[in-house]
């Protein structure tokens, strides 16, 4: 695929328009009286009865989230290339015009609001003023935040509420605090001085630029690492989910075993209100025990509760090392019941559950309600990454997004592929 890719300074001056590369017939949807239809094999995916899907774009440039418009342009962030924009002109489901901008930028997260594009660049949030049906800027990129801090889990993701506060991610700068990071036996700074200025939640105005780090709320704290952010449209609150620690056999051989690392511990959807703690990096969830444990760190064995009982739980827990990159609870009206305002989470994939086979890689459906997990997840989509020892491209779910019509659309900033997944009932 051929875009233009004009960098920060000059991205207003004109751009070249090509269509993408086109798709492989098998993944192509097919149109059929004016309605779009799926790829026979549903462009790869493996889903629910009744559930299919089709390839809208591929092969674009490390796509993370992304914003669907009323009218079906997509918007993304990309973590190389700055935003992506793409539209469907011809009525086919498939985005001929693709179009990147703000190429100095590295993002993973993008948002609309009142006439502005948001996207975060590791250590800055940025806004694009955007004309309604345009797909670049009507004018130059401004600062609204700068001075945010670098390193280690460093994307910026954030949630735009309706009241015009912007939640900021500020993913830890360690694994777990310790001394000496990700290092044998070492034990961890106590108290942790790094859960002041991450690991945690910040509060922004969206209408005022040149903010700096210290013009943050600290809304809430204890969260290793949340690029998964969101407004629940439901209860109007913040959602996330946490990436959980790592390497509990490798740093603490005489207290884990591998079998049990890998397992352990739980990714965890937090509901985060103002002054809440989630614990972080004195605890931990235990998926199997069923509760938050101390850390070896700060002198946990793996059953000891301890100091742990002080912190605010879980809505719900998913096996560790997953990866969970994007939340969306679903609002639309045209997938069956049961997934009303309930939670879709895309998983990027595991790297460290050795020596069980590496897992994640999928989307799940997490049923909310009021507040909380109503029953176990279910694995809703799954296909993106190929067995061992299979040939083919490798994806990792990335974003996650539901469009105007119920539609989910599904990014992957590995093969750089989206889908649109539709239900039929057939």
């Amino acid at each position: 695929m051929t875009v233009s890719r004009p960098t920060v300074a000059a991205f207003v001056a004109a751009f070249f328009i090509l269509p993408p590369a086109p798709l492989e017939s098998l993944h192509a949807p097919k149109t059929h009286k004016g309605q779009v239809e799926c790829a026979a094999d549903n462009g790869g995916l493996t889903l629910p009865k009744g559930f299919c899907a089709f390839i809208v774009a591929d092969k674009l440039n490390t796509p993370r989230h992304l914003v669907v418009m009323a009218n079906g342009d997509l918007f993304l962030s990309s973590s190389r290339g700055g935003v992506i924009a793409l539209r469907d002109t011809t009525g086919d489901g498939k985005m001929d015009i693709v179009q990147e901008w703000g190429g100095g930028i590295h993002s993973s997260e993008v948002a609309i609001r009142n006439g502005y594009l948001y996207s975060d660049n590791t250590t800055s949030i940025v806004r694009y003023p955007l004309a309604r049906g345009s797909l670049t800027p009507s004018g130059p990129v401004e600062t609204l935040i700068d001075g945010l801090p670098p390193g280690g889990h460093s994307a910026k993701t954030f949630a735009l509420a309706d009241d015009g506060t912007m939640y900021v991610n500020f993913g830890s700068r360690t694994n777990s605090c310790q001394q000496a990071d990700r290092q044998l036996e070492n034990p961890g700074v106590n108290p942790c001085v790094e859960r002041d200025t991450r690991a945690g939640v910040w509060a922004f105005k969206t209408d005022r630029i040149g903010q700096t780090a210290a013009d943050g709320v600290h809304f809430g704290t204890g969260i290793r690492n949340a690029v998964s952010i969101t407004i629940n449209p439901t209860d109007k609150t913040l959602y996330v989910m946490q990436h959980g620690r790592d390497q509990l056999a490798q740093n603490w051989p005489k207290l884990f075993d591998e079998a049990k690392s890998a397992e352990t511990p739980a990714e965890e959807m937090f509901h985060v209100t103002k002054g809440d703690d989630f614990g972080w990096p004195y605890c931990y969830y235990d998926r199997q025990q069923g509760k938050k444990v101390l850390a070896p760190e700060f002198g946990g064995d793996g059953k000891t509760v301890g100091r742990c009982a002080n912190f605010k739980g879980n809505v719900a827990s998913f096996p560790g090392h997953w990866a969970p990159n994007s939340l969306a609870f679903y609002t639309g009206k045209t997938f069956p019941a049961k997934y009303r305002n309930g939670a879709f989470i895309a998983f990027h994939g595991s790297w460290n559950r050795a020596p069980l086979p590496q897992a994640g890689f999928n989307v799940v459906f997490q049923p909310i309600s009021n507040g909380k997990a109503n029953g176990n997840y279910e694995v809703f989509a799954d296909g993106f990454r190929p067995a061992t020892g299979a040939t083919g491209t490798t994806h990792r779910p990335t974003g996650l997004a539901v469009g105007s019509d119920g539609s989910l659309y599904i990014t992957d900033d590995a093969g750089g592929t989206i889908w649109r997944v539709m239900y039929t009932g057939r």
